[in-house]
């Protein structure tokens, strides 16, 4: 009798690609809640390679602007690596290290509209439609030039925001359920 044929397993992958949406509610916006209002809403998550973060702003009154450490430091916005003016801003994190984000309009990112984010590991599976948290739409890796998405009428800002609030409790729910 011939031996059974071995059967090898992959080791599971040790997390799924994930979808933050910057700010949660308040969106990407000037913060009334102070300058720090985006570190306090980054402490504590583990961004990957692989992650996307989703920038919700209305059209025309606000950017995303990827830029060196220098220009995040002084809010200098005369050299952005890449601006994306069009909301919702998908950027696919695809490479380790700090990333800075900001506002380019005027005394946005003094006022607190910045964002730095440490991107560890290069672990992740993209996410199966089971376990998406946010709509398909086109992504910007964090090292190339943007590509967005059509842009949205800007009266739908509030109600992208809306649209969005079940998709971000299911996938607080599906993580739950993994974890």
């Amino acid at each position: 009798m011939a031996p059974a044929p071995s059967v090898s397993v992959a080791p599971a992958p040790t997390s799924v690609a994930q979808t933050y949406i910057v700010g949660d509610s308040l969106g990407w916006s000037v913060p009334t809640s102070g300058p720090n209002s985006y570190q306090r809403w980054a402490n504590g998550k583990s961004f990957k390679v692989g992650d996307t973060l989703v920038f919700n702003f209305v059209n025309g009154t606000h950017n995303v602007a990827m830029v060196s450490k220098a220009s995040f430091d002084s809010c200098n916005t005369t050299s952005p690596i890449n601006t994306i003016s069009n909301g919702p801003a998908r950027i696919r994190l695809t490479n380790s290290g700090e990333h800075y984000y900001m506002c380019t309009f005027p005394r946005h990112c003094s006022l607190g509209q910045k964002l730095v984010i440490n991107v560890t590991g290069t672990d992740v599976t993209a996410p199966t439609p089971s376990t998406a948290s946010t709509p398909s739409s086109p992504t910007v890796p964090s090292s190339d030039s943007p590509v967005n998405s059509p842009p949205a009428p800007s009266d739908s800002a509030p109600s992208l925001v809306l649209a969005t609030l079940p998709l971000t409790f299911l996938s607080f729910a599906l993580l739950r359920l993994l974890n």
